[in-house]
């Protein structure tokens, strides 16, 4: 979950082919001749397991061998505020340009990063295979944006201080919900997820398995908004705002993002 301060600075055995649209397919070889070969024991995407070990080295680094003056000007450099945007952005460096984006990598605490480490191995790694590299990362950076400039709407002028993965992992949830949860009429686990057709926006909420999973998600975030304690959410505040920006960003927009097009019936 992404985390706000308040101060600013309080295969083997596998084989690949492509399919008609271009996406990456996964298949297991044949048994015939195969039958010794081992499945890797992490199923991720290569590029999804550097992501992971980027989020780890910008976590311990920082917190192993930076002193506390560095580490607030690291803070400052890559972190997101919305304080940035209510002064002239002709006065300041150039930090307002990235940091909607580079505040994503960065977390607060083992837990903040292990919590968000599997859920972005759940969620991103369907969405990673249906999109392909250069769309995943053209969707990282603008749900990042997304997530913090809702954050920013909501907490406009605020000395606070947003870091951490949700806001992306949300909208991963979210653009994830379009496709990777069967319509009726196709048996879950026949297709895989990143194969499924697209569902419309209507049509995605009409699936019982959607309707569920974001109502759930939804009410966590109320909860975590009023107050009520949450699993994951005990130790530091969470921006509530950015995880539903990100959501709706993934939900709403997916179809931008997705190269298959969308079944005619």
């Amino acid at each position: 979950m992404d985390e706000k301060q308040t101060g600013l600075w309080s295969d083997e055995g596998e084989q690949r082919r492509h399919d008609h649209s271009g996406v990456e397919v996964e298949r297991s070889a044949s048994p015939s001749g195969q039958g010794n070969q081992r499945q890797p024991i992490v199923n991720l995407p290569s590029p999804l397991v550097i992501c992971l070990i980027l989020l780890i080295a910008l976590f311990v680094i920082p917190n192993s061998v930076m002193s506390d003056e560095m580490r607030a000007y690291f803070l400052f450099e890559l972190a997101f505020t919305p304080l940035r945007y209510v002064y002239p952005l002709a006065d300041q460096g150039l930090e307002w340009l990235w940091t909607p984006v580079t505040y994503s990598l960065l977390h607060g605490s083992v837990e903040h990063l292990l919590f968000n480490g599997l859920w972005l191995a759940a969620f991103g790694a369907p969405v990673y295979r249906r999109i392909g590299f250069a769309r995943f990362v053209v969707f990282w950076a603008s749900s990042a944006a997304a997530s913090a400039f809702f954050h920013a709407w909501l907490n406009w002028g605020q000395e606070t201080v947003l870091i951490g993965a949700s806001g992306v992992i949300s909208a991963l949830m979210g653009a994830a919900c379009r496709f990777a949860f069967p319509a009726q009429g196709i048996r879950f686990g026949r297709v895989p997820a990143h194969l499924l057709p697209r569902q419309s926006i209507t049509g995605a909420m009409r699936n019982r398995t959607v309707f569920i999973f974001t109502l759930i998600w939804f009410l966590g975030n109320v909860a975590i908004a009023i107050g009520l304690p949450v699993l994951g959410a005990e130790d530091a505040a969470v921006a509530w705002d950015a995880h539903i920006g990100g959501f709706l960003f993934g939900y709403l927009l997916f179809a931008l993002f997705d190269p298959q097009s969308s079944p005619k019936n």
